[in-house]
This record gives C-alpha cells, structure tokens and sequence, in this order.
C-alpha cells in the first residue's frame, strides 16, 4: 500500500507564490543583485522588469513540488507480518523402533501403524507450537538428532514426516534419547526447557539407563512429558488355528514412563487411540501455552529519494541553461562577425 508519512508537508506547495506575491516589489532587483539562481528567482509569477520565461518557471515549480513530495515522505507499506515472540524450547523425542510399526492404530476408519499415527498427529502439534523452537529426536537402539531447535515449524513438520520406523535401528534406547535432549537443552533457559517423549516399549538399548537419564533432566531442569502409545487389545491371524486377541502394549514400561515425568515436574499419558493421542497433544497444549505472535511489523520501504532526485535534477538544469545559452549566442555572434 502507498501512503505519505507527513502528508501534511502539502501545505507548503504555495508558499514560494505567497512569498513572490508578498515580496513582489523588490524580488527582480533583489534577484539579479544576489545572483540568486533561476531555480529561486523563477517563482517570479508577475513578471515585472525582467520577466521570467515560462519553461524557467515551470521548472522551478516542478522542482519545488518534488521537494515538496520527498518531504511528505512517500512510502510503500507491505504486509503486516506477526513478529514471534521467544517462547519454550520444546524437544520432541519420538521412539522409532521395529515395535512403532505395528497397525493397532486407526485414522478415518482404516488401520495404521503407531509411526502412521505419531506423523499426523504429532505433525499437527508441531505446526499449533507458535512462537517455540522445537528439535526433533527420534530413537531406536540409538537416539539421533534429526532437527535442532529452530523456529522453522515447517522443517521440524517435514523431518518427521519423511522419518521411517527402524532408521535408527530396532530397539528402544529412551536413556539415551533422554540424554540427547538434556544435553541439547541445558544451555537454553531454565523456564523453558521441555521434552515430550514417546514410546510404545522398554529400555532394552543404549549406554545410558532411563534412571540416571532422569537424573540428568532433574539436574538441568528439563520438565520431561512422556507417552505410552499402543492398543491393549488387537485382533491377529493365526491362519489354519483362525484370529485370537492379543495385547500388543505388553512391553510397555509405564512405570518407568511415569516415575520420569514425575520426577521432572512433567506428567504421563496413555495413548491407546488416535484420540486419546490427540487429546494427549491438546493438553500438553494447555500445559505448556505456546508463546502468542505479540507485535506486528509492517515492512516500509522509503520512496523519497527518487522526487528528491528528480528536483535536483531540475535545479541543475536549470542552473546550467542559462551558460548553455550564453554560449550559444556567443557562438552565434562569433560566426555573425567572422562573416561581417
């Protein structure tokens, strides 16, 4: 959008008309006794002894008036953009092991694997946390950084999402995966240090046990949310014998998961369903409030410079068109006598 800053800068366009209407006696003589330069002596609207050729006038009247616009500053204003304020750092550590692929889970009627299900929901999580760096750490017998804390929702949202079961292998180190985020987070501060762990199974890999893990986070004051994801009871073909019911969630160690969220000042959750998944996301939502967009900045690019340019432009044509005349008559009366 075009706007003037100072619009009111209009209100000088006459002022050189109302001072050679004031002045106007004098302004001739007064002209030519100050060497004052046609861009000045040029509002001399009455003529008088001397009058001032047209085009002379009309270029100090077109100088004046850019003078006039550059001081109204004209600006182009863009669009309002929201200004993020710093809020949590919030790491995301999300168990990618050979159990993560098991299809207890369910999305509009059709079944899916627990990794299916972490990726849509988790995914919309990442993109409602405004304002918080978010890191993602995803774990098997090995815990690795895929994304380090960053502003960038979309790039968190992308690694997930392009992120397979097994990549870092097929069993479940969460010690280490702990471990990860502590030491990613201890140097961001305090009242903001968050992790959000997610696992279907137990500790069974890695150098560093869960326990002393959580002693780590107590240490750094990372304020640990864990989540147990899996059905408890899932249907599976036995072929010739027919179908029996299982419960594929056997393995996981709750109370481990939720001696750790206790000991850090976080809290556990169960993740039986897509929904309860869900509704998991929403209250560490309203647990840990991201930060709000605060301020809004428009972008404001200056335009003054090119009236002001303009003017100066003029004024020096105008000041250098009388010599160019002079030396035209001047070359004109040479060629007159050399043929006299």
């Amino acid at each position: 959008m075009f706007e003037f800053a100072w619009p009111v800068c209009f209100v000088l366009l006459p002022v050189p008309w109302l001072v050679a209407r004031i002045v106007r006696p004098a302004t001739t003589q007064a002209a030519i006794a100050l060497r004052l330069p046609i861009a000045l002596s040029g509002f001399d609207l009455a003529g008088g002894a001397n009058p001032v050729a047209r085009w002379k006038r009309g270029l100090a009247w077109l100088a004046w008036l850019f003078l006039v616009v550059a001081a109204a500053r004209p600006q182009w204003i863009g669009e309002p953009i929201d200004l993020e304020r710093s809020g949590r750092d919030l790491m995301l550590l999300v168990d990618a092991s050979g159990s993560m692929d098991t299809p207890d889970m369910r999305i509009g009627g059709q079944a899916v694997t627990r990794y299916g299900a972490v990726k849509a929901i988790a995914g919309d999580f990442i993109r409602r946390r405004v304002g918080d760096r978010l890191g993602l750490i995803v774990f098997g017998s090995q815990a690795y950084l895929l994304t380090p804390l960053t502003f960038d929702r979309d790039t968190v949202g992308k690694q997930l999402a392009d992120s397979v079961v097994g990549l870092p292998g097929r069993e479940t180190a969460i010690g280490d995966a702990v471990g990860l985020a502590v030491k990613r987070l201890r140097e961001r501060p305090q009242d903001q240090r968050v992790a959000i762990l997610l696992t279907d199974g137990v500790n069974d890999a890695g150098e560093l046990d869960p326990a002393k893990a959580t002693d780590l986070a107590v240490a750094e004051k990372v304020k640990l949310y864990t989540i147990g994801i899996g059905a408890e009871a899932m249907r599976i073909d036995d072929g010739f014998f027919g179908s029996r019911m299982v419960n594929p969630s056997a393995d996981i160690d709750e109370k481990m998961l939720a001696d750790m969220a206790a000991k850090t000042g976080g809290r556990y959750f169960r993740a039986r369903d897509t929904a309860e998944l869900a509704q998991i996301y929403r209250d560490i939502d309203r647990l840990e409030p991201s930060a709000d967009k605060g301020h809004q900045l428009r972008p404001v690019e200056e335009w003054f410079y090119w009236p002001l340019a303009a003017a100066a432009l003029i004024a020096l044509f105008g000041a250098f068109a009388p010599f160019a005349e002079s030396l035209r008559a001047s070359r004109r009366l040479s060629r007159g006598e050399a043929t006299t």
